[in-house]
Order: structure tokens, then C-alpha cells, then sequence
């Protein structure tokens, strides 16, 4: 236990130490008004043998409504809760490494696959680079992810702590849908009786509607797929790029929550238990070169300078404290640790400072600016025997989804994401609209 701990509370110190080196500008803040700001914050750590070190993180609480997708054009980001943003800004750390790779230089996380590495078995797994095998990768989480991981939380936080279930219709009415695997629409907080159940991102209720996938929905996905987003698995493998474990602070851990979300226990009624119980799932997961790996979920005691906790310690945590009120941030935050030093601040999921759908605001997480690296980097290595990935990413043609959906590269990914949704993940609804944009 005591180890498990201190593994915990290196990775979470890692993460906030890193955090705490970027600028005000950066930050939450107090405002004039006297609103204190707060945001959640995650990170993904590499522990290898050169010790452990923070190689991505990220601050944010929003996401894209749906009715804006068609807008982004590769510019906005969709998702900018911590977690996700986080994730993304690890594929953009991935990607600039296979870059110093492809000029030369040494990396101390990547390597270049051999031929006999690269060889494909049903599906295309030729990827030249992987994720060193002696490197471990973790996660530490300021909040308990939204969704699932979450609800047990969020009910205790009630005057009535029981679920909320379903209303009953008063006569005459028409009974209020509860989700099922063929919904079209995903609940946010809604139908707290409902446990298990893919949602999305929640909002407001006069927010506008997005079919965003909540970030644990999103993480235990990333259990089956890795942390490798579809444009980075045309170029590194998914074989080491698994987390290792999350790290929650203990205020923002519910055992029964976690193992229902992310378990394969059934048991423990984990809703991932079909990857593992089916033999026949099994085999297609493994035929498409991916296989489901568990993450550990760990406590820390440590919390986040900018958690709501911190800025309202137990004993005054009332909203209504007249001396100190909170807010959450309209700025998201994102770091690498092979980046700009100061790492970008982005609001509405592109540059501070831009216009939303301006392309000068394109964060180097966006789509447009991975793509972009990822055709650099392609352009550059030597590449015996996958002139595809070549084709692929180095085309003026192609479009972004015909990289995703239709590319020979991504077809085991493909699979897997399609087997995992329909056994594990039931009724996830993709959220497209933004992928008809092409590189000049």
C-alpha cells in the first residue's frame, strides 16, 4: 500500500510541479469582481529508467457544441476538458519525437521500428515508430473524470444523496425516454439511476448540445485503443503506449464508480468485462493488433493548487461565502514537455487572443497542425515497404475522415473501436462534422 502510494504521489507531483513552472498567464485567476477561478488539470507521466517525468499536460472544462463542427475545419478543438486535452498534447509530444527521430537525433521515449517489427499480419501494422518498452505511462486527474467515474460523486454532493430516477409521467403525459443502446441522444448528469451508461459532456441545461463523449467514457476507451489518437497510430505503434495507471486525488475516488467504469471484473460489475469474457472478442481485438489493458486507478493526498477544494478548503466551501466566491475558467491550458516552454493558452479551442475559427488559431493540438507534422514527418524518414503511409498522410487530396475511415492504416483501429462500442461502450454516438478539410 505504502508503495502504491508513493508511486501515486510521484506522478501526481510530476504533473502540479510542472504546472506550477508556466506563467500567470497561464493560470486561473482572481478577477476584478473578485470571482476566484479554478480549473481541473491532468497530466500523463513516462516512467522509465531515466527516472519519472511529466511529458504532457493540460487545464479545461469545455467542449465544441455540436452545431459548430462544420465551423472548426480542423482549426478548434473539440474537447477541451483536462483529460482529453491532455491526452491530445501527448500525441502531439509522441509525434515531435518521431520528428527528432526522423533528423537524427536520440529520444529517450521513441524508437525506430526494424523490418521484421514493422511485418503485418491481417491488418496493417507497419507503423516505423513505437513507445519505448521500459517506459511506463501514468495519468494523474485533479477531478474525478466526468461521466460514469463521477456519478457516485456527484449524487453524494445532493441534499439526497439517493439516484434520481426517471420521473414518472403525471396522466396524459408522454413517459421521458430512458437512454438505451439505439438513443439519439447521450444523457450529461441526467438519470442518475442510470449507472454504466456511455453520456456525454456535462453542461448547463440552456447550454448548447454536444454529442462529446464524457472523459470517462473517452479513458475507458483508451484502455482498448491506447493513448495514440488515429493519426499518430499510422506512424507509432500502439504496443507500449497503454496507461499504466490514474491517479485521482482521494476526495475524487469512489471504488464502486471506477470499477464499474473502467473494470473488466464482472464480478465487480465492470462494464468492460465482455473484452475479456468473450473468447471470440478477444480474437478480434487481437487480430486487429490491439488487446484491452486495464489501468490501475491510485489515490494521492496532493491536490491541485486550482482545484475548488483548494481555493475553498473544508469549513468554508459554501458557493455563498461572501469572502472568497468561485468560478470556473474560460482559459484552457496545454504543455509539452518538447514544446514551447510557456506551453498556449486556448479559449473556445483555439488560441487566446484569436477569433474561434480563424486558421492563425490553430493550437499545435488541433487537427490541421498534427496532421501537418505528421506529413512532415513522413516526408522525411525512409520508409521500405510503406509508401501508404506516405500516400496517406503526404496527399493534398485526401480529406481528414478518409484518413480515419477509409485508410488500409487504420483499419485495425477501426475494428477495434467498432467491437469495443458494441459490446462494451453501447450506445456511443460519434460526433462528426469537422473532418471534410484537406493540407494545402
Amino acid at each position: 500500500m505504502k508503495n502504491k502510494m508513493a508511486n501515486a504521489d510521484a506522478i501526481a507531483s510530476a504533473v502540479l510541479e510542472e504546472f506550477s513552472k508556466l506563467p500567470a498567464k497561464r493560470k486561473p485567476s482572481v478577477r476584478d469582481n473578485g470571482l476566484h477561478e479554478w480549473v481541473p488539470m491532468a497530466g500523463i507521466v513516462a516512467k522509465g529508467p531515466n527516472g519519472v517525468k511529466c511529458v504532457a499536460l493540460a487545464t479545461g472544462m469545455k467542449c465544441l457544441p455540436a452545431s459548430k463542427l462544420p465551423q472548426a475545419n480542423g482549426v478548434a478543438v473539440h474537447d477541451w476538458h483536462a483529460e482529453i486535452l491532455a491526452i491530445r498534447a501527448f500525441n502531439r509530444f509522441v509525434l515531435e519525437e518521431c520528428k527528432r527521430l526522423a533528423h537524427g537525433s536520440q529520444s529517450e521515449f521513441i524508437y525506430r521500428r526494424t523490418a521484421e517489427q514493422q511485418e503485418t499480419p491481417e491488418v496493417w501494422q507497419g507503423q516505423p515508430f513505437a513507445w519505448r518498452e521500459d517506459v511506463s505511462l501514468h495519468m494523474y486527474c485533479s477531478e474525478a473524470p466526468c461521466g460514469d467515474a463521477s456519478m457516485e460523486l456527484i449524487m453524494a454532493a445532493q441534499d439526497d444523496a439517493s439516484p434520481w430516477e426517471i420521473p414518472s409521467p403525471t396522466p396524459g403525459e408522454t413517459p421521458a425516454p430512458a437512454p438505451t443502446d439505439d438513443t439519439t441522444s447521450l444523457p450529461g448528469r441526467a438519470y442518475f439511476s442510470q449507472l454504466g451508461i456511455v453520456r456525454r459532456k456535462p453542461s448547463r441545461g440552456d447550454a448548447p448540445p454536444s454529442l462529446s463523449k464524457s472523459c470517462s467514457d473517452k479513458l475507458a476507451l483508451k484502455q482498448v485503443t491506447s493513448l495514440l489518437s488515429s493519426l499518430t497510430s499510422t506512424l507509432v505503434s500502439s504496443a507500449n503506449a497503454y496507461l499504466t495507471s490514474v491517479v485521482l486525488p482521494e476526495s475524487q475516488y469512489s471504488s464502486e464508480a471506477c470499477k464499474r467504469c473502467f473494470s473488466a471484473s464482472a464480478a465487480e460489475g465492470g462494464r468492460m468485462a465482455p473484452l475479456v469474457d468473450d473468447p471470440s472478442v478477444r480474437a478480434k481485438l487481437a487480430a486487429s493488433g490491439y488487446a484491452f489493458r486495464e489501468f490501475r486507478v491510485e489515490t494521492t493526498k496532493m491536490e491541485f493548487a486550482f482545484s475548488r477544494r483548494a481555493i475553498l478548503p473544508s469549513g468554508s466551501r459554501s458557493m455563498e461565502e461572501p469572502s472568497k466566491k468561485l468560478i470556473a475558467s474560460n482559459l484552457a491550458t496545454s504543455w509539452t514537455l518538447n514544446g514551447p516552454r510557456d506551453g498556449e493558452g486556448l479559449v473556445g479551442g483555439v488560441l487566446q487572443g484569436r477569433r474561434q475559427f480563424d486558421p492563425r488559431g490553430a493550437s499545435l493540438v488541433s487537427r490541421r497542425k498534427m496532421w501537418a507534422l505528421a506529413r512532415d514527418i513522413c516526408l522525411v524518414i525512409e520508409l521500405d515497404g510503406n509508401s501508404e503511409i506516405k500516400r496517406v498522410l503526404g496527399s493534398t487530396d485526401l480529406v481528414y475522415d478518409e484518413i480515419k475511415d477509409v485508410s488500409g492504416l487504420l483499419e485495425g483501429r477501426r475494428r477495434t473501436k467498432e467491437v469495443t462500442k458494441r459490446v462494451a461502450l453501447k450506445g456511443w454516438l460519434r460526433n462528426a462534422g469537422d473532418g471534410n478539410f484537406k493540407l494545402g
